[in-house]
């Protein structure tokens, strides 16, 4: 993970959890397909539970955002659809929390989202004739 430093104040650290969701790290998706949709709730969540545990893992104090209060609305419409969602999105959490933390986080690509073809061994050349 990147140092503290590399940040403008510990509520950037809500932009790392959305970083883990790209599909070459953990290959997140929730389905999102427009801007404000449910599925886009659902990440917000995801993220706002990632940056919590990271900031309280890291000690880090943030203050509420003006857009809080409008997440916690849509939050609300996506939980009354499917009640267990805190469950999977306190998962994708501390999975991406956990892919931050990772020591070797540059060193370890996610797997492939599908499986990768078993490639034949290169053919030696022809030996030369001296």
């Amino acid at each position: 993970m990147p140092p503290f430093e590399s940040f403008r104040d510990a509520e950037n650290y809500y932009s790392m959890t959305h970083w883990t969701k790209h599909h070459l790290r953990l290959a997140r998706d929730l389905g999102r397909k427009q801007w404000g949709d449910e599925c886009y709730a659902q990440e917000e969540l995801v993220a706002e539970l990632g940056a919590a545990f990271l900031c309280a893992e890291l000690e880090l104090a943030t203050e509420p955002r003006e857009e809080n209060a409008s997440y916690i609305a849509n939050w609300i419409e996506v939980l009354k659809n499917e009640t267990r969602f805190i469950l999977k999105a306190a998962a994708h959490a501390q999975r991406a929390v956990d892919y931050l933390r990772a020591p070797s986080l540059e060193l370890t690509p996610p797997p492939p989202p599908f499986p990768m073809p078993k490639l034949a061994p290169p053919e030696s050349p022809a030996p030369v004739a001296d």
